[in-house]
């Protein structure tokens, strides 16, 4: 088992911009993910497994839910705490950060927003803990990009409602105790609902045989005439806006997820170019690999000043859709870029499993699909600054 001797790039200085706490509660997550993550993390992707060990260690840093009220369970940070804490998760692994994002950002969310207080206080202060998890439901077998044509329904019986219908590529699914999942009703109007583990029809396949999010638990959420009580939906909010709202926080928080990955593979390959010797001189002192690493750092920073003026706009409450959209798609391409020229400094060593720059790489070609798509990103772009949808 080789120790973790990350050493966190900041070539501009960024570290003069954040606040005593939220370095401090960075700084929490990267030892924690050094002690907790890195020591285990290969091993559970090579067996396809989520180490459920790390769940305590999650809540613990302030990982579920960490914008929420502390009324609520929360620990009550700011945007950009919530940011850095994505950053240094997924530094460890892509699949341990979607577990993170996904109870925050897709489950917490919005029952914090769209909740009834019942609601608030049920289910809330559990997931916050970890004592529950929680699954995201909107992706359909035939509806990924276009959310709105989904098929999965609710039918109004008197005391509750019936719902039927299946969900797609969930993480968290096969062992989450809840679901936020999203229905059209009878008159065609989507609504949040909360499922749980033991409803009658409820079931949540896995998925198997995934190159990617390894580490991760990835199903299916199939709803056979699962009955569902009126208490248990979202009453403040319906419509598609309700589950996109949702993913824009889950987008800002993969725009600082995926610099985090940048960061661990350029420190790997850095680190790998001046201990490999070829023709009597480290690697580092060739002009090709100088080059690499050169660009490497360079969009790195870019990247880290782009999220955090995202970051401050979002303290504000001033960040749009589409500016989050921009930094998620920038952000995990400038990633994969990344991993894809680090694995290239390693040669050989860079498939395996005693670096992690593979593993990311192929984390990575998930980050890019999910959350909306890099090409429904660029589209998102094209429709803010001309206003010309190319898209329904």
């Amino acid at each position: 088992m080789s120790q973790d001797l990350f050493q966190a790039p900041d070539y501009y200085q960024l570290d003069e911009l954040f606040t005593e706490e939220q370095k401090l509660v960075r700084n929490s997550a990267r030892e924690w993910v050094k002690k907790a993550v890195s020591p285990i993390i290969e091993e559970a992707a090579q067996q396809a497994k989520f180490p459920t060990s790390i769940v305590s260690g999650l809540a613990e840093i302030g990982a579920f839910g960490p914008y929420i009220p502390e009324e609520y369970g929360g620990a009550g940070l700011d945007q950009m705490s919530y940011g850095l804490i994505m950053q240094e998760i997924e530094r460890g692994d892509s699949g341990v950060r979607s577990t993170a994002s996904v109870q925050s950002s897709l489950v917490m969310y919005p029952i914090y927003k769209y909740g009834s207080e019942a609601q608030k206080q049920k289910y809330l202060p559990k997931l916050a803990t970890g004592e529950l998890l929680g699954c995201f439901g909107l992706t359909e077998p035939n509806h990924g990009s276009n959310p709105g044509g989904m098929e999965t329904n609710i039918k109004d019986m008197g005391t509750y409602f019936l719902l039927n219908g299946a969900k797609m590529w969930i993480s968290n699914a096969p062992f989450a105790d809840i679901g936020v999942v999203w229905a059209k009703n009878e008159e065609g109007r989507i609504k949040g609902l909360i499922v749980e583990r033991g409803m009658e029809g409820f079931s949540t396949p896995e998925t198997h045989n995934k190159w990617s999010l390894r580490a991760s638990a990835t199903g299916e959420l199939i709803f056979d005439n699962v009955k569902i009580p009126k208490e248990n939906i979202l009453p403040n909010k319906d419509g598609l806006g309700a589950p996109l709202g949702c993913l824009d926080s889950a987008r800002y928080g993969i725009a600082w997820g995926a610099i985090g990955a940048a960061m661990d593979c350029y420190d790997t390959a850095l680190r790998y170019a001046k201990e490999r010797i070829q023709f009597d001189k480290p690697i580092a002192a060739y002009q090709l690999q100088q080059k690499k690493l050169a660009e490497m750092i360079t969009e790195i920073t870019k990247a880290q000043l782009l999220t955090w003026r995202l970051g401050t706009l979002k303290n504000d409450d001033k960040a749009t859709s589409a500016q989050i959209s921009m930094a998620k798609r920038n952000n995990v391409d400038m990633a994969l870029k990344i991993a894809r020229e680090a694995r290239q400094v390693l040669g050989a060593m860079g498939i395996t499993g005693e670096y992690s720059i593979m593993r990311h790489m192929m984390n990575l070609e998930s980050v890019v699909t999910y959350e909306g798509t890099h090409d429904i990103h660029l589209l998102i772009t094209g429709f803010d600054i001309t206003g010309y949808a190319a898209f329904k």
